[in-house]
């Protein structure tokens, strides 16, 4: 089921009102549709999520008999995650107790929980956090930092968007593990290792950062001034 194509395809067009799209997920290698700023939100955050190693959208049509007439619903995205499969419908939250919503998301939950799985509805996170979250996305790609996996990757690496040149010697991102500790700040980081070219520093620290190698506080905006805390 992991390896589904959508249910569904979204349509562009001038003048639509949603806002759809393809996100390159650093979980799948690939890139994964969203149809709102805010489903584009939730895949930020399971991209970043080190529980998460799968991420489907629109996985598969549900079909239920409820209250004498049959329903259909297909959920925005399917999860594997270390603790199951989670189903996720992503809605605003001034539109989730909308009568005719909750009553799609409680029968879907009940289908969904039927099986064992896990079921969420989805809405705005703090927006610090996904201010944070969305910053470090950008560093997400793996390939751009680390040789080896540009040469298992191959053409597939280099379809979504070629770089002109890899964005630092891996070496920095070597050293910048050994360098950095617990209780460092973002801007004691950044400045760990001064004879190399300081914006290679900071991007291999965000990179390492998204990686989870360290983590800070992101119910605030990151600063200079962020403690980065050893992984456990």
């Amino acid at each position: 089921m992991y390896a589904a194509e959508p249910w569904r395809i979204f349509r562009w067009y001038m003048g639509q009102r949603h806002y759809s799209g393809s996100y390159w997920s650093s979980t799948q290698a690939d890139h994964v549709i969203y149809e709102s700023r805010l489903e584009l939100a939730r895949l930020w955050y399971a991209d970043f999520d080190r529980d998460v190693t799968a991420i489907v959208a629109q996985p598969f049509l549900l079909r239920a008999e409820v209250d004498g007439a049959l329903r259909r619903h297909i959920p925005d995205y399917l999860m594997a995650t270390s603790a199951g499969p989670l189903v996720v419908d992503v809605k605003p939250r001034h539109r989730v107790e909308k009568p005719e919503h909750a009553f799609t998301f409680a029968w879907t939950r009940e289908a969904v929980e039927s099986r064992g799985w896990r079921y969420e509805v989805w809405s705005e996170p703090p927006e610090a956090e996904v201010a944070n979250v969305r910053f470090l996305a950008g560093y997400r790609r793996d390939w751009l930092f680390e040789p080896e996996l540009t040469e298992e990757m191959g053409d597939e690496a280099v379809d979504e968007e070629p770089p002109p040149e890899r964005l630092f010697d891996p070496v920095i991102v070597n050293e910048v593990r050994d360098r950095v500790v617990d209780g460092d700040t973002l801007e004691e980081a950044f400045a760990c290792l001064p004879g190399r070219p300081a914006p290679l520093v900071r991007a291999a620290v965000l990179h390492l950062l998204w990686k989870q190698q360290w983590l800070t506080d992101l119910s605030v905006p990151l600063s200079a001034r962020s403690v980065l805390r050893t992984a456990s």
